[in-house]
């Protein structure tokens, strides 16, 4: 093979020595992965490195756990519950505190207290939001509310001196003739509905009935009832309109007749004459009763 490659290349034999060489040195490199897998030892784990390893997990996993709930968890602190005979009518904080209560849900009974709550019975304090039906049936055996002859003469009494000094005092707005600082005195009325009121007042000619109130947009009869007692109307001060001179422009934006019975009312007195009473109307044939009635406050003849 030597002269082969000799003859067949022309390799002297330096040149041949040194391809030669070449060749070897390429198979060792390309051999080398693989004679070094096989020359390698394996590793291998024991069970007892493995447990190790686990057991060092879990400890790192349980550590990170309780810094969690460390950071964290609120920690509950436990309010000692004392529980003995009382009158919700009389204790304060620190006694509903002692019952088991918060301070805030001891404010709350407060509160309600000072604007005039009473419990009456025991089961009044069941219907304070605060109180809820487990912590009522722990406290309902120790609740003594007093109820001789002198504390209901003294509730009597409170309550009748309170009712009379408002009584005593009355806000009275006269409504036909109040301006909107004015009707913003009354209880419930802010200046938003004021406005309200002073236009469709406007709109009217004023207010014959304080019920008419109750037409004013967004006052309803919740409303209505809240200051009914606070206003008055003076009938004296309406603006009428007079039937028998009366144009289209003096009904204008006039809440209770339409532009068509208005137009009406004009043309049948045009051609019949002027009209001698409310009754009179009645021949304007687009004219109702129901329309008739509720002008009838603002007309004259």
């Amino acid at each position: 093979m030597k002269k082969w490659l000799a003859v067949y290349f022309g390799f002297t034999r330096r040149e041949f020595n040194g391809v030669m060489a070449l060749i070897v040195l390429m198979v060792l490199i390309m051999s080398f992965p693989y004679l070094y897998g096989l020359i390698k030892e394996e590793e291998h784990v024991t069970e007892a490195e493995l447990q190790a390893v686990l057991a060092l997990a879990l400890l790192e996993k349980q550590s990170l756990s309780h810094t969690k709930e460390y950071r964290f968890e609120r920690p509950t602190v436990k309010r000692k519950v004392s529980l003995f005979p009382f009158d919700p009518n009389t204790i304060g904080v620190e006694e509903w505190k002692k019952l088991g209560l918060s301070e805030k849900q001891a404010g709350a009974i407060l509160k309600y207290k000072a604007k005039g709550g009473q419990f009456r019975k025991k089961e009044d304090l069941r219907k304070m939001y605060t109180i809820s039906e487990q912590m009522y049936q722990r406290l309902e055996p120790y609740i003594r509310i007093v109820d001789d002859l002198e504390s209901n003469l003294a509730l009597k009494t409170k309550t009748y001196t309170k009712e009379v000094y408002k009584k005593a005092l009355p806000v009275l707005i006269e409504v036909n003739g109040a301006d909107t600082i004015a009707l913003d005195q009354i209880k419930g009325i802010g200046m938003t509905f004021a406005n309200r009121i002073v236009k469709y007042r406007e709109r009217l000619g004023g207010f014959y009935k304080k019920e008419q109130l109750r037409e004013v947009f967004g006052l309803d009869s919740v409303k209505y009832e809240e200051i009914k007692d606070q206003v008055i109307v003076d009938v004296t001060k309406l603006k009428r309109i007079n039937v028998n001179t009366a144009e289209l422009a003096d009904f204008k934006n006039h809440p209770y007749i339409r532009y068509k019975q208005v137009n009406a009312l004009i043309q049948y007195r045009k051609q019949h004459g002027n009209y001698s009473n409310i009754a009179d109307l009645n021949k304007v044939a687009i004219l109702n009763q129901e329309t008739i009635n509720r002008l009838a406050a603002y007309l004259e003849f």
